[in-house]
């Protein structure tokens, strides 16, 4: 049996190359192949970095999908199902719309694979593969280290991605993460990180866990364990967590470089409103521990909530400016489907697409929902102003010389290479199409709907 596993792009203008900074080994596939008996045949193409073999014979085709990777997913299905190749889905997208993937998939992964991924390729060699296969729990994470021998010499960032934990505990009504975790966090055992860690041997380390500060015990357990490391790494937390000095000092023992912070709004309407307590704490003690132990911070920040209006973008523009962020992000609300927002803005009737990740108009960072205090037009343009401000020459310059930033003097031109590709993509993005759009013809679908999983749940568990 072979199985082909593919990692689908946003999408790609026609004629023009596909944007590939920040390529980075996608780990999914790499922990499903590392899933995958032995006996089975096992490769694996990148659609931002080659073009897909449709002709190649193969057995199995499988995807992990996101909302903005839908319609490219769903392109790449319709080309194998034309040449009679089954396409099992997963990722947080099949978690949270499980009866729409189900149109264009022949079988889709709810939730996590690790207990589930062999059953699922035991019936595609029967030919007996169920529309729906979903754990009844969340896994134990253990020793699944990624095979990284699928990626070849295809060419990635020279960046170590490690997963050390899954999920959030956080309820922040936007995040598609929390909802296919259903707030739940669970975590490698720590030797397991560490010799996920000790196997790459990178210069530089990104824990890709959405909270690294999910559960804060573990997480300070974990950084003693890396101290004898000596390795760099960064990685995401709450600032919440930041209050916690023994905490930082550990960030900064463990050889922490930076930090991404989602502080999401300054305004604490908004925040009660996103469910994002964590930050109602205040940030003040938080960043001076930070600063104080000489942690770099890539901020994000959201728009679009109810309370903003048109001097939201210079009031959080201005406070970036002044704290000297390494790094930040200046982003709109977005509702993607399964969330507690999505459902809050169609039940309000603010969606302004059926379904935006398939609708042939929508382009990246175009607005898919009425805002509150402006125009979607004007949330659009008003985030992208204040991502062009705060990489112009001048603010970069600024920024540079703060103590942080600065510090070593060698990592220095670094801050300014990493700045001027954040400027450069700015444009390269914007209003970027979803999916191929040289795609030709329609869509394929397996089924015009997919069992309504509530049914599917109850079957499942009666199974059990």
């Amino acid at each position: 049996m072979k199985v082909t596993f593919i990692h689908p792009c946003i999408g790609r203008r026609v004629n023009q190359p596909y944007i590939r900074s920040w390529q980075m080994e996608p780990l999914a596939p790499a922990v499903l192949a590392a899933l995958t008996p032995r006996e089975i045949q096992r490769v694996f193409y990148n659609d931002g970095l080659e073009p897909i073999p449709f002709d190649e014979p193969t057995d199995l085709v499988a995807m992990n999908v996101e909302a903005y990777t839908a319609r490219r997913a769903y392109q790449i299905a319709s080309e194998y199902r034309k040449r009679g190749i089954p396409v099992v889905m997963g990722g947080v997208h099949a978690t949270l719309c499980p009866e729409d993937v189900a149109q264009y998939a022949e079988a889709v992964v709810i939730g996590e694979a690790e207990e589930i991924w062999e059953t699922v390729l035991a019936d595609a060699e029967r030919g007996t593969l169920q529309t729906y296969y979903r754990s009844l729990a969340r896994p134990a994470l253990l020793h699944a280290h990624p095979d990284r021998s699928i990626f070849g010499n295809k060419n990635y960032l020279p960046l170590g991605l490690v997963e050390t934990g899954r999920g959030c505990h956080f309820r922040c009504d936007f995040c598609s993460v929390q909802s296919a975790y259903q707030h739940t966090y669970a975590c490698h055992a720590t030797e397991d990180v560490i010799a996920e860690i000790q196997k790459q041997r990178r210069s530089l380390y990104f824990f890709v866990d959405d909270n690294l500060s999910a559960n804060m015990e573990r997480a300070k357990s974990l950084l003693r364990a890396l101290i004898p490391l000596n390795i760099r790494w960064v990685s995401q937390c709450s600032i919440d967590a930041a209050n916690d000095e023994e905490f930082v000092q550990l960030l900064a023992a463990s050889g922490c470089h930076g930090i991404l912070i989602g502080f999401e709004s300054l305004n604490p309407l908004n925040l009660k409103k996103m469910k994002k307590g964590s930050n109602l704490m205040g940030f003040e003690q938080g960043l001076a521990n930070l600063r104080k132990h000489k942690i770099r911070i890539y901020a994000t920040f959201i728009f679009g909530y109810d309370e903003d209006d048109e001097t939201s973008f210079d009031t959080t523009l201005k406070f970036a400016l002044e704290q000297k962020f390494y790094l930040a992000a200046f982003n709109h609300l977005m509702p993607f489907p399964g969330t507690p927002l999505y459902k809050r803005l169609e039940q309000e009737g603010r969606l302004l697409y059926e379904k935006w990740w398939l609708d042939d108009t929508y382009r990246f960072n175009m607005v898919p929902f009425q805002p509150a205090h402006m125009t979607p037009e004007r949330l659009q343009q008003g985030c992208l102003n204040a991502r062009r401000t705060f990489v112009t020459s001048r603010n970069t310059l600024y920024r540079s010389f703060d103590s942080v930033n600065s510090s070593p003097a060698y990592l220095w031109p670094v801050f300014f290479g990493i700045n001027s590709l954040f400027h450069k993509e700015i444009g390269q993005r914007n209003l970027f199409p979803l999916g191929d759009e040289s795609f030709s013809g329609s869509l394929l679908k397996v089924r015009e709907r997919g069992e309504p999983i509530e049914k599917v749940i109850k079957s499942l568990e009666s199974l059990a």
